[in-house]
């Protein structure tokens, strides 16, 4: 493209030419790009997201012993379902960033109503 007589240079310009895996810039998109802002909202309404299921295993769970709440996936999924379908992988995020604890490494409707989910 830098050779095309069509294309805008002022673009082109502006994009390194090579990056390479050790470099900080590797992977990510240029600082200030519209693709920049769209990963940060993107991000910005996963968080949400999250903050949104641990409010409802609030809500719907019991308290145990431990003093956490749990609730189970059969649960949560009648009650969450209605607001988003997302709800597996929202709680995937969840454990990635240690808000909740569950066994097993996916969660399937009907075949795992009865998992524990227990909000940390």
């Amino acid at each position: 493209q830098r050779k095309n007589p069509f294309s805008d240079n002022n673009r082109l310009a502006s994009k390194p030419v090579h990056t390479h895996r050790g470099d900080s810039t590797y992977g990510r998109p240029p600082e200030g790009s519209q693709t920049e802002q769209r990963g940060k909202d993107a991000h910005s309404h996963v968080g949400k997201e999250v903050e949104e299921l641990c409010s409802i295993i609030r809500r719907t769970g019991e308290v145990g012993e431990d003093g956490h709440v749990s609730v189970t996936f059969g649960q949560l999924f009648e009650t969450y379902v209605t607001i988003s379908n997302k709800v597996v992988g929202i709680l995937l995020r969840a454990r990635k960033h240690g808000l909740v604890r569950f066994e097993g490494e996916m969660l399937w409707q009907g075949k795992d109503d009865d998992v524990v989910i227990t909000l940390l």
